[in-house]
């Protein structure tokens, strides 16, 4: 044989060699004849690829001249290959990721591309390719053989440092596969804490119906659900409060866990509505005032002369107040109305609760003077809410002094809560049997001055100084003597006299009788022990003018203390249908809202 152009025998080329100048013929010398054959292996080649299922984009095996067919290939040649893809690596030490090259002399693995025999056999001349016969296809297996291509991973190295330990939360027990970790992640447990801190700050502050005592209870690490031992859940009694040790449901860490600083937020307000069926439109100002920074956890409305429909008035409170509020008790006594909304989630912490009733008319069906009283446990707390209608008239003082004395004797609380302090109780003053006491309503007590001389007051006076007008207030005076709400204290009062004005109006009474501006609606309080109640806000709301009253709130603080295993739990009650009723309501407004919003903008874009 002669030689090639290369130097080299036809024997002695390389794969590499063989396979380069059989997928590109070159030079001027080959006829036709020569380029059909070569194409023609180019098709078969293809159309077996395909049969087989490989993908033009796998690392595979390079097709195997016959001279190394069952024999072991050259390192070098191996090596000047062209590799198909970037995931087969040659100067692996490991090995490859298909395998291929180190297992081309084993039986299974070899695979060759039947071609034609003027490629596999070529001289230097027309001739001699002309002389070489030409080789078929083998009978028994198709026109092409490729090697399958397999993907090998790598080999896992052995690390010699050990893995971090494993962190102690809440979520180690379930999750110490997630909690291993490698060294190149080791910041992994400061992340976590980060992420949890920041879950902390963001459930604080995204609740913008809680009170600032709430939300630094929220932002206490404490306020993500704690995992409870089985022993505890034996122990632990919903109905009763739990043990007295640790754990109790109304125990010291509950209670330093939503209130750190023992301090609840109760908002009272009393209104005498004057019995007019239609109700505000808006009741937001008179709950939700924009100069309060934070909602509170007690909403505690008192009503006298109330509208006819109580359901209805009870209905647009839910509805005002919305999902993050429950009502957790309704009483009435005609047309006295009271009715106690809550927390959601500080539900759980409250006792059953009572009620009772007393009339001050001589005639007891008649039911307009008179009050209606609530009392319950909150946590070790015990509270007691009244509200109340006088005598009315300018000189009947006497007349409201034994209205008060009825009450406190006659209201028959608590009736199954236990006294939580009975060496301070006494029979006959019901609001010495509690811990917290609000007295709220339309008192009916005057300013003993003439109206002439009231009015230049009203007008002289600058700013939030009422001081000249509480010197003619009847029940500033009968306090001060001690005959009437023994105990009790008030707020300093710092706006207008809520009674009487022309309905609609911020003009007082035009009538004939020129009734005397008055502060007949008042808010008192009476602690146990001292400096229990701390006073936020004291003021009237001057928006709401369907009536000839003035509504007054209150907001203040009261001190908490945890409860013991002796206070019946009302285990999450609450009036369900009223909380639905609501909160379709606010929808439907909230929709309507938007509706009316996007017919404006869409009036404004056309004009």
């Amino acid at each position: 044989m002669t030689e090639n152009g290369d130097g080299a025998r036809p024997g002695n080329r390389s794969p590499a060699t063989v396979a380069s100048d059989a997928r590109a013929p070159k030079g001027p010398s080959l006829d036709r004849k020569m380029c059909k054959e070569f194409n023609n292996a180019l098709k078969l080649q293809q159309a077996a690829r395909n049969a087989a299922g490989d993908s033009p984009y796998q690392p595979r095996a390079p097709s195997l001249h016959n001279k190394w067919k069952g024999k072991k290939m050259p390192e070098e040649s191996v090596r000047s290959r062209k590799l198909r893809s970037s995931q087969e690596s040659l100067s692996d030490p490991v090995g490859s990721s298909t395998d291929s090259l180190k297992e081309l002399g084993s039986p299974t693995s070899e695979s060759s591309v039947a071609l034609p025999g003027v490629f596999r056999k070529r001289g230097t001349s027309l001739s001699d390719c002309e002389g070489s016969p030409t080789a078929e296809p083998p009978s028994d297996c198709p026109e092409l053989r490729l090697r399958s291509s397999r993907v090998r991973l790598s080999p896992v190295q052995s690390r010699s440092a050990p893995l971090p330990a494993l962190r102690h939360n809440f979520m180690s027990a379930a999750l110490k596969a997630t909690n291993r970790i490698d060294k190149d992640c080791s910041d992994y447990g400061a992340r976590r804490s980060n992420e949890r801190l920041l879950l902390h700050r963001n459930l604080s502050e995204s609740d913008a119906g809680s009170d600032s005592l709430s939300v630094t209870s929220m932002r206490s690490t404490s306020s993500v659900l704690s995992p409870i031992k089985p022993q505890e859940v034996r122990n632990r009694s919903f109905l009763e409060g739990g043990g007295l040790g640790s754990g109790a449901l109304l125990g010291v860490e509950e209670l330093q866990r939503y209130f750190p600083d023992r301090r609840l937020g109760v908002y009272v307000v009393t209104w005498n509505m004057q019995g007019e069926k239609g109700l505000p439109s808006n009741l937001d100002d008179l709950l939700l005032p924009t100069d309060s920074e934070f909602a509170q956890d007690f909403y505690i409305i008192g009503v006298q002369e109330g509208c006819p429909d109580r359901r209805e008035w009870e209905t647009r409170l839910q509805e005002s107040l919305g999902p993050h509020y429950v009502m957790l008790y309704g009483a009435s006594h005609g047309v006295l109305y009271l009715s106690a909304f809550i927390r959601r989630d500080l539900i759980w912490f409250c006792s059953e609760v009572e009620h009772a009733t007393v009339t001050t008319r001589i005639i007891s069906q008649i039911k307009t003077k008179g009050a209606v009283a609530m009392a319950f446990t909150f946590f070790g707390t015990s509270f007691l809410f009244i509200t109340s209608h006088f005598t009315s008239g300018d000189a009947k003082v006497y007349e409201r002094i034994l209205d008060y004395n009825k009450i406190v004797e006659a209201l028959a609380l608590p009736k199954g809560l236990p006294d939580t302090n009975p060496y301070r109780s006494t029979s006959s003053d019901v609001t010495t049997r509690f811990d917290q006491v609000f007295w709220f309503g339309d008192f009916n007590f005057r300013l003993g001055h003439e109206r002439a001389s009231v009015d230049t007051i009203i007008k002289s006076t600058s700013g939030d100084h009422m001081e000249a007008l509480m010197e003619h207030d009847q029940l500033s005076k009968e306090m001060k003597d001690g005959s009437i709400f023994k105990g009790f204290r008030e707020a300093g009062i710092h706006f207008l006299p809520t009674y009487k004005f022309d309905i609609g109006s911020d003009v007082y009474d035009t009538s004939a009788k020129q009734r005397t501006p008055s502060y007949t609606d008042r808010i008192l309080f009476r602690t146990r022990y001292a400096d229990d109640i701390h006073v936020l806000k004291y003021a009237s709301c001057s928006s709401i003018k369907t009536s000839d009253h003035r509504p007054v709130i209150g907001i203040y603080h009261v001190k908490l203390k945890a409860g013991r295993d002796t206070i019946p739990l009302g285990a999450g009650q609450f009036d369900r249908s009223l909380y639905l009723e609501g909160i379709k309501r606010r929808i439907s407004r909230e929709l309507k809202m938007r509706e009316a919003m996007k017919n404006q903008s869409s009036v404004c874009a056309i004009s």
